[in-house]
């Protein structure tokens, strides 16, 4: 694990191969399963990420933004069974993501055996209000994230 003033990195080998996680990373509607904060609810009928560019919706809830709502996920890095990530942006201001970024990277140890990094980064938030509330996920809740995964995709 590392963790500066505007990112947290974690990393866990798990017992599969690349393009296994890859393919349950690319589903949104199974992000749930391995999510360690608790706050990813569903997606909203998205499709299998494809590409950099795409958007996908997730149903959302916390009690810091009044409950249930949703985020869209501008996918900001895809590199098919290597590397996928997105940034969220909220519902009210859905074309413009606020700076912060999910980036998943995967690197095959063996046939069966990947190494799954998991960053989660805020540097690129301009905003000095919303970027004093971060982290709001913790370094245990990425651990975990993780672990989540590695269960996820063994039970696919």
């Amino acid at each position: 694990m590392t963790e500066n003033a505007t990112n947290i990195t974690v990393t866990r080998t798990i017992d599969a191969p690349a393009k296994e996680i890859f393919d349950l990373l690319s589903l949104p509607e199974r992000h749930h399963e391995f999510d360690g904060s608790g706050m990813v609810r569903s997606d909203d009928k998205s499709d299998r990420i494809q590409a950099v560019g795409e958007v996908f919706v997730m149903n959302m809830h916390a009690e810091h933004m009044g409950g249930d709502y949703q985020t869209y996920n501008h996918v900001t890095a895809f590199d098919r069974d290597k590397m996928i990530g997105w940034q969220p942006a909220p519902e009210k201001n859905k074309d413009n993501p606020d700076g912060w970024e999910w980036l998943y990277e995967l690197r095959p140890l063996s046939a069966d055996s990947t190494e799954v990094t998991l960053t989660y980064d805020w540097s690129k938030i301009d905003d000095e209000k919303l970027a004093s509330i971060f982290p709001l996920v913790s370094e245990a809740e990425l651990d975990d994230s993780l672990n989540q995964l590695a269960a996820a995709v063994s039970g696919s």
